[in-house]
């Protein structure tokens, strides 16, 4: 009984034994001959992987073609927490070689022990990346990417602007450009062992599309020249900042934007929040007596003065009321050409009482004030033109001098630009142009020849004699303007500007300078302003090859002309 027993016992087991070995034959036979798609898949599953393909950003280039922001290839270490262990000796070495703290490393590595994915450092050199990676620490991998490089640094900043780390415009052109900059990704299989190196690419998915470029109508030359002289004259005194920009008056390209303080997009560590402003087209400002020679073109305009009218500016000031506008000296009778010469405030403002506040507000919003330049700059400031439905006399008075409204550098600069090519307002330009773009006419040539005439004389005779510039003729107006601080006028603190335009005869480029709160014993227009003015504008117009209109005797001659005794 016993025996029979054992023996049903053994033929049960050995019947559940064969019965396993043939299921397990059959399943081999199934997944190796009949069904073999099942290990593939499952192997595809562990050791292949959809890879992105980094696509880089487009460039931008001056004009010429000169970089100003380029994507340079670089490589980011990251880690996998589940297969790096935070004892590992070798994170000290991996730490010191990149500068890291090896105790905030480990960490991360247990704060996040249950993610697959953490960044070690990103953006780093790729040579440096490779002696990361030669330390052979389990989890620890490298992807490439890209970051941003500005080559001409702070001289471009304000203009071009930067990215973040992940190549996202913040500010500038880089900003607004964004989504033209940007590229797309693109995606491919790999082949991975068990490392998660990557083995074989397998097939495209889809290729990546690179950014397009940008090509700036900036020339980087004169950005230099601009930017160099900008420098100085606010370093020599002591100012707290400025602004310069010159337009291409034939097309309202602009052919240069500075301000003073910048800051260099490649190292951030010392950027504030106010040097971040493009200040040429952020900050706004009363433009003061630059605003003389407009007051006299819409004189001119009118039909009722002509470049000889008389205009009896004694005795010196005018009462409004409480307030009073006055010149520096009695300067009697005077021609338009005089008063813009002298810059006499009692003078422009007897016109702008004749000729009424509409009609001069008409013609500054004409010539762009107190509306967008449509350069499409982020944070862009459109100013203050005032319209009230009556003028005081005051108002007149003081629109008229070039107080009562604001602009910014660009718009005062684009109002220049129609007195120096003959009428024409063309839309300001960051890119740049095919051929000339069409112009709308706001003043007739006759008109803006004769007060560029007026200005011309200004330089030569009167407050702006330190714009001169030797070889070319020049032609432009001073202005000295309070600053507005937080309880109004600052008394002490003056903005120094100087508005002109060269060669006069047919002129090449609009300039406006604009220095604020110059220290010491000078800071009127026609002394702190004026003469950086005189250093770029010659030398742009060199760098331009514009043909020289003064030969050396014109030179002394021009030298010895009378000057007056107001700075502007």
């Amino acid at each position: 009984m016993a025996a029979g027993l054992k023996a049903w016992r053994f033929g049960c087991v050995l019947g559940v034994f064969l019965a396993v070995v043939a299921a397990l034959g059959w399943r081999l036979v199934d997944l190796h001959v009949v069904n073999q798609a099942f290990l593939r898949q499952q192997g595809d599953v562990r050791t292949i992987r959809v890879e992105p393909i980094d696509a880089h950003r487009g460039m931008i280039t001056d004009r010429y073609g000169e970089p100003l922001a380029v994507s340079t290839p670089v490589h980011t270490l990251w880690a996998n927490p589940g297969e790096m262990s935070p004892e590992d000796p070798r994170l000290n070495n991996l730490a010191r070689l990149l500068d890291l703290n090896a105790a905030d490393l480990r960490e991360r590595l247990l704060t996040y022990a249950d993610r697959e994915f953490i960044y070690v450092q990103r953006k780093i050199q790729p040579s440096l990346a490779d002696a990361a990676m030669a330390l052979d620490i389990p989890g620890l991998y490298k992807r490439r990417e890209y970051r941003r490089y500005y080559p001409a640094g702070e001289v471009t900043a304000h203009v071009v602007g930067f990215t973040n780390i992940d190549e996202r415009g913040q500010e500038g052109i880089e900003l607004s450009y964004n989504e033209w900059l940007s590229g797309k990704l693109g995606a491919k299989r790999v082949l991975k062992d068990n490392r998660g190196r990557v083995i074989k690419d397998l097939s495209l998915i889809r290729d990546a599309e690179p950014g397009r470029n940008l090509s700036l109508s900036i020339d980087l030359r004169l950005q230099y020249l601009a930017y160099r002289e900008l420098k100085a004259v606010v370093q020599a005194h002591q100012a707290r900042g400025g602004t310069l920009v010159m337009l291409d008056v034939d097309t309202g390209e602009v052919l240069a934007m500075v301000n003073q303080g910048s800051y260099n997009p490649n190292d951030r560590s010392q950027i504030t929040a106010d040097g971040l402003r493009n200040k040429a087209i952020t900050d706004l400002f009363e433009p003061g007596s630059t605003m003389k020679p407009v007051t006299v073109a819409a004189a001119l305009e009118s039909g009722r003065y002509t470049a000889n009218s008389q205009i009896d500016t004694a005795p010196g000031f005018r009462r409004f009321g409480r307030f009073t506008i006055r010149d520096s000296k009695n300067y009697q009778m005077l021609d338009l050409t005089g008063i813009v010469v002298k810059s006499s405030n009692v003078g422009v403002s007897r016109i702008a009482t004749d000729l009424g506040g509409d009609l001069i507000r008409n013609l500054y919003y004409r010539l762009g004030l107190g509306q967008a330049t449509g350069v499409g700059f982020p944070g862009e400031a459109v100013g203050v033109l005032p319209s009230p439905p009556r003028w005081r006399p005051v108002e007149e008075a003081t629109l008229s001098y070039g107080y009562g409204l604001s602009v910014n550098a660009l718009q005062l600069a684009q109002a220049y630009m129609v007195l120096a090519n003959g009428g024409l307002r063309y839309p300001i330009s960051l890119m740049k142009l095919d051929g000339r773009p069409q112009g709308e006419r706001v003043l007739s040539e006759g008109v803006t020849a004769e007060v560029r005439q007026m200005l011309q004389a200004a330089v030569e005779e009167g407050t702006g004699k330190r714009a001169r510039l030797g070889f070319y003729s020049s032609g432009g107006k001073t202005g000295t303007v309070h600053l507005v601080g937080s309880g109004g006028y600052e008394k002490s603190q003056y903005k120094a500007i100087f508005a002109g335009m060269a060669p006069v005869e047919n002129p090449r480029i609009a300039m406006v300078v604009a220095v604020d709160a110059p220290q010491g014993g000078e800071y009127y227009g026609g002394e702190v302003a004026a003469p950086v003015f005189a250093r770029v504008m010659g030398d742009a117009l060199r760098l331009l090859n514009v043909k020289p209109e003064l030969d050396l005797g014109d030179q002394r001659t021009a030298s010895r002309l009378p000057v007056s005794d107001e700075r502007g």
